[in-house]
């Protein structure tokens, strides 16, 4: 993923609310989420090329989302692939905090990454580019190419339109689709310095991006209740005309 907003614990209804979207390249070959065929109790999209994914749920409860931390002056050419980080907290027994714990040793040999891992009731945050483990607090929260709620003008956009999304006591899926769907460019003066030249940096800023050769190619909403009921939903856009198809699942944990 390269945006996800959510919101933890800050609504009467749901647990948990994430509205996220993946932003790749559009050649890289991907499979749309579903249940994985080895591991059926995986719910999660998968990277054709490395096998692993940037987010997914277990219907034992587990959750884990991922972005990568916008570096391009410290990029490693044979790191291994950050994809695995999530499919493997999604296998491994340990709980969260005990499995970023055990990747602080090898973070570093991964290029940037910021990842979050839990259950349902409890969420943690490590990336490779700041120390510890760190809990995630109660409310509205954005994480993008940064760490977890730099104000990019994408994070601070998202956030307060996922605030205005909450204040309705039934979330409708389609109205995080439309949130997500937002193209809109910040303003130049808003604009991060990341190292990637003025052009990119505005080409990336929109919630959602479109380019000739690299976008948002999905959209992904969860809605977890009071009751542990999880509605999961992703929209893939067709990169021609951003046409789009949605697949959506519903389970108990």
């Amino acid at each position: 993923m390269c945006l996800i907003l959510f919101s933890y614990e800050n609504h009467p209804r749901y647990k948990l609310v994430i509205a996220a979207n993946r932003d790749e390249f559009y050649a890289r070959s991907t499979q749309p989420a579903h249940f994985w065929e080895k591991e059926p109790h995986i719910l999660a999209g998968k990277d054709s090329e490395a096998g692993g994914t940037w987010m997914g749920i277990s219907k034992k409860g587990k959750l884990s989302m991922l972005t990568n931390f916008r570096d391009p002056m410290n990029i490693k050419s044979n790191a291994p692939s950050r994809g695995h980080l999530v499919s493997d907290y999604l296998l491994d027994g340990d709980d969260a905090y005990s499995y970023l714990k055990n990747l602080e040793a090898s973070g570093a040999t991964y290029n940037g990454f910021n990842l979050i891992c839990g259950s349902i009731d409890k969420l943690h945050y490590f990336g490779n580019y700041q120390n510890g483990v760190h809990e995630i607090s109660t409310g509205v929260h954005g994480l993008s190419n940064a760490l977890l709620n730099t104000p990019w003008p994408k994070v601070k956009k998202g956030k307060a339109d996922l605030q205005a999304a909450l204040e309705a006591e039934t979330i409708s899926p389609e109205s995080l689709f439309n949130l997500l769907y937002d193209d809109v460019y910040a303003k130049e003066s808003d604009l991060p310095d990341t190292g990637v030249g003025l052009e990119k940096e505005r080409m990336l800023s929109p919630l959602f991006i479109k380019s000739s050769h690299y976008g948002s190619r999905s959209s992904t909403v969860i809605l977890i209740d009071k009751s542990n009921r999880v509605q999961f939903l992703e929209r893939t856009y067709n990169i021609a005309d951003f046409t789009s198809s949605t697949v959506s699942f519903e389970f108990q944990v």
